[in-house]
């Protein structure tokens, strides 16, 4: 099949005829006679050499060379209303899907209410979110976007740091003990997770998780008293802080990409919007909120 025998006007046609479904349909999205429209396939069709469509019942459906040439119409459709919009000296809005990765704490904690936010600035943006505490590769296209509290982001991504994410050590406000609960030894890379191992008596650590959100409950439970990040300590009022944040624990927060996609517009658009949003959180993040008695 050579698509250079097609010119703009060919591909328009087959992709009106595959979206609409009927000739007629077809003819009134182009603004052409029905018989413009069948005559002009067939020419099509014959410059081809095979069937672009079949009948099923009352509707044209797209061969397999029909869908190929129908979807070459929609890319290069919307290139093209793109750069009129360009011209027009307007950018075109954000449209698609951006898949999302980060972990459970900064989603449930802090970023679902503004994924809601961007999503009422651009419905027509569709997000995905995967969570996962190991980083998804954004290198082959696992996901587009990785909002990670690291200090060593990937060579392969691009991004911005927004913030720094403070821990504190943290207690039940109604239930003391002087037991501990700890990450578990999956997340022993983290230096709050060492300091503990290194420090409290093994005796002492009563409870082990492997998620932050699991530690935050443990603790305000009653079974024993553990490290934070202050985003989630600090908003939950069962908790209270038994120590200021604590520098050598904190983490920078990402939003990353790959280089490949940071120009395309949806996932610039989410980006730009998260970059704005995370920064007026900041005193959340960084441990600066005041704190009730």
């Amino acid at each position: 099949m050579d698509l250079d025998r097609l010119a703009w006007d060919d591909l328009r046609l087959v992709g009106a005829v595959a979206e609409a479904g009927t000739l007629p349909a077809a003819a009134d999205r182009l603004g052409v006679a029905h018989s413009t429209v069948f005559r002009r396939l067939r020419q099509i069709e014959a410059a081809m050499g095979c069937a672009l469509f079949e009948r099923n019942g009352a509707r044209l459906e797209p061969t397999s060379a029909g869908e190929e040439i129908a979807t070459v119409a929609r890319t290069v459709g919307q290139a093209v209303d793109a750069a009129a919009l360009r011209l027009a000296g307007r950018e075109p809005l954000p449209s698609g899907e951006v898949r999302v990765t980060t972990n459970d704490s900064l989603l449930i904690h802090f970023l679902t209410p503004l994924f809601a936010a961007f999503r009422r600035a651009c419905p027509a943006v569709r997000l995905d979110v995967v969570l996962g505490n190991p980083a998804l590769n954004l290198s082959k296209r696992d996901a587009d976007v990785a909002i990670r509290a690291t200090d060593r982001p990937p060579d392969t991504l691009v991004g911005r740091k927004s913030a720094r994410i403070a821990w504190a050590l943290y207690g039940a406000r109604d239930r003391p003990s002087g037991d501990w609960v700890s990450l578990g030894d999956a997340m022993a890379g983290m230096a709050v997770v060492r300091h503990v191992g290194g420090t409290v008596p093994l005796e002492r650590i009563g409870y082990r998780v492997n998620t932050v959100l699991g530690l935050a409950e443990a603790i305000e439970a009653g079974l024993g008293q553990g490290y934070l990040p202050c985003f989630v300590g600090d908003l939950r009022p069962a908790l209270r802080r038994l120590g200021e944040p604590d520098a050598r624990f904190a983490t920078d927060l990402w939003l990353l990409t790959h280089a490949d996609l940071r120009q395309v517009p949806r996932v610039r658009a989410l980006m730009d919007f998260l970059g704005e949003r995370v920064s007026e959180q900041r005193p959340l993040l960084e441990g600066q909120r005041p704190q009730p008695d």
